[in-house]
C-alpha cells in the first residue's frame, strides 16, 4: 500500500498539528534536528487549513492527536510509556490517551454488529447499552443474551479501523524512512525496524 497517499497523509498530519498547535511542542519533546523541523512545518504550515480541528477544550498534542484517528492515538499510547523519548511532561499529558477515548455513537455499534451476525439486534440480545468503556480500537456495551438472560460485555471494533490502521501505518513506516534520509542520527532508533513485514 505504497503511494501518493502516504504524502497526502502526512501533508494532513503536519496540518492537523499546525493548525491546533501542537507541531512546536511536538518538536521540542523529541528534539528533532533542524532537518526534520524544517520538513515538518514545510509539511504543516502552508496547509494548515487542511488539518483537523479537533476539540479545542484538549490540549494541542492531545488534540492534533485524537483528531487523526485510532492508529495515532495507539501511537500517542506508546509515547506515554516513553519519557525517554518525549520527556515527562508530555509522557504524563499522553497518559490520557490509555484510558479517555470517547465512544462511537451506540447506533454505530449496533450497525457493525447486525452486519457481522447477519441478524436483527432484538433476535440476539434483549437489552443493548450505551458505551461503558471506549479504547483506540474498539468499545464495550453491556447487553442481556436473549437465549438465556446472561448479562455479557460485547466488544465492538470502531468502524472502518482495520483500513485506517492500514493507511496510517503505512504513512508511518513512510515517515520513517524519511526522517532516517533527513537526519541519519535517528538510525539509532531504528524507526523503519519491522518495514518489510508490512
Amino acid at each position: 500500500m505504497r503511494g501518493p497517499h502516504n504524502i497526502w497523509r502526512l501533508i494532513r498530519t503536519g496540518a492537523t498539528f499546525e493548525r491546533t498547535g501542537a507541531m512546536n511542542i511536538a518538536l521540542e519533546a523529541v528534539n528533532a534536528p533542524k532537518s526534520i523541523r524544517v520538513t515538518a512545518r514545510f509539511l504543516g504550515w502552508p496547509f494548515k487549513w487542511l488539518g483537523y480541528k479537533g476539540d479545542i477544550t484538549q490540549p494541542p498534542i492531545l488534540r492534533a492527536i485524537s483528531a487523526l484517528g485510532p492508529a495515532y492515538i495507539k501511537f500517542g499510547q506508546l509515547l506515554s510509556t516513553r519519557p525517554d523519548i518525549v520527556g515527562n511532561k508530555l509522557s504524563n499529558e499522553l497518559k490520557v490517551l490509555q484510558d479517555r477515548i470517547p465512544p462511537f455513537p451506540r447506533e454505530l455499534a449496533i450497525k457493525t454488529i447486525v452486519s457481522e451476525l447477519k441478524a436483527p439486534l432484538d433476535s440476539i440480545f434483549l437489552n443493548f447499552s450505551e458505551p461503558v468503556a471506549a479504547a483506540s480500537i474498539a468499545q464495550v456495551h453491556k447487553a442481556n443474551l436473549k437465549s438465556n438472560g446472561a448479562e455479557v460485555a460485547v466488544k465492538v471494533l470502531r468502524p472502518n479501523i482495520a483500513k485506517a490502521f492500514k493507511r496510517d501505518i503505512d504513512a508511518f513506516f513512510f515517515a520513517a524512512r524519511v526522517i532516517e534520509l533527513l537526519s541519519p542520527s535517528a538510525r539509532r532508533l531504528r524507526p523503519t525496524d519491522g518495514d518489510q513485514q508490512m
